[in-house]
């Protein structure tokens, strides 16, 4: 049995399509052993973009949406491009979301849309209530997916002729207050949280990366952690921890389990999911009175960043620790830590209170 077989036997046993339709399911099987044999899928590997593409390849297969082939093509596309799973799944949710409201709107074939159902299908995610971010991630999911067949000449290029973007507040990163972090690791008791929480404190990893971290990636000697892949860029990079992070590794490293591959783990379970580390966060945060503060487990990362800049760390510095592409995505939280400004508006303010400013308030003619 083929790879790509063996997968489809196990998607379909948990599959009520399987029922439904076996002859479709069977002629999608075909179509994606003649499309993807070995040359592009390594036999037997059964990574986890292969098993997301094929369960939402077949998904794609099944459905009657105006454009399910090329939607199909599309995801292919993205597969041959190494994207992540979870790319391949929110790409997948996204134009299928677009699909089912051109269907809706009475529009049969992909071919048939036009740069008003674009924009209408924009309105109704935002009037469904989605966040700005949510409704521009899905706006450039869509517009990726017409510009592959725009740019073959399969779909009219007026479609994209404009610009279409949105406008997005400019929120400030929200990072813990000094004291509250002290709250927070004052009622850590427990030897796995507290070595995890410490780490996301002073490293500034993601908590997927985290989760992610192996035994032989964490360097005790030269308290380093090598991150061969981050979870959002990747791209790989080295972050390092602090002494007091260290102890608390340390105190985890003697008590786990030296046969579990992940560094840090549930009972009976060989990693520890996002799930259930933010219950434990929450359970914490409760326990410290700060439930009703609104942080989350990437408001570590952000008390990070704003901490090493207020002590003075560069930004280009910040950048690299904490795996952003772009400068200007770190920029954001000198907004929030910039010391001179502060520092520089209470000395005139001071001034201005004790009566030290010369001259007269007047209109100006002109600005």
């Amino acid at each position: 049995m083929s790879p790509t077989a063996a997968l489809l036997e196990k998607y379909k046993e948990s599959s009520a399509d399987w029922k439904a339709h076996p002859g479709e399911v069977r002629t999608a099987r075909g179509d994606l052993d003649a499309r993807f044999g070995s040359s592009v899928i390594a036999p037997r590997s059964e990574r986890p973009e292969r098993k997301v593409f094929i369960k939402l390849a077949i998904q794609a297969r099944l459905s009657d949406l105006p454009g399910n082939r090329f939607l199909l093509r599309y995801l292919s596309h993205l597969y041959r491009h190494n994207r992540r799973p979870s790319t391949l799944e929110l790409n997948f949710t996204g134009i299928r979301l677009f699909l089912e409201f051109l269907q809706r709107g009475g529009i049969s074939r992909l071919e048939e849309i036009t740069r008003g159902s674009l924009e209408s299908f924009i309105e109704h995610e935002q009037d469904r209530g989605l966040k700005p971010n949510s409704v521009r991630g899905r706006l450039a999911q869509v517009k990726a997916f017409l510009r592959f067949f725009v740019e073959s000449e399969e779909l009219d290029s007026r479609v994209l002729s404009k610009r279409l973007s949105l406008k997005l507040p400019e929120s400030l990163p929200r990072a813990m207050d000094p004291e509250d972090v002290k709250e927070l690791l004052s009622v850590i008791d427990h030897v796995r949280n507290r070595a995890m929480v410490l780490m996301l404190l002073r490293t500034g990893m993601r908590i997927g990366e985290l989760l992610d971290l192996r035994v032989e990636d964490v360097d005790l000697r030269e308290r380093k952690v090598l991150i061969y892949e981050a979870q959002k860029t990747r791209v790989g990079r080295v972050v390092f921890y602090s002494e007091d992070a260290r102890e608390a590794l340390q105190a985890w490293l003697k008590q786990r389990i030296p046969i579990k591959p992940f560094v840090f783990y549930a009972q009976g379970r060989q990693r520890l999911t996002y799930a259930a580390s933010r219950i434990m966060f929450v359970k914490y945060l409760k326990r410290a009175d700060l439930s009703h503060k609104g942080y989350t487990l990437h408001c570590l990362r952000h008390t990070f960043a704003s901490e090493l800049l207020n002590a003075g760390m560069r930004l280009e510095c910040l950048q690299h620790l904490l795996g952003h592409s772009s400068l200007e995505v770190t920029r954001r939280y000198a907004r929030l830590t910039d010391k001179t400004r502060e520092e520089e508006y209470f000395r005139a303010m001071t001034l201005i209170e004790k009566g030290g400013v010369d001259g007269q308030y007047r209109f100006a003619d002109r600005l």
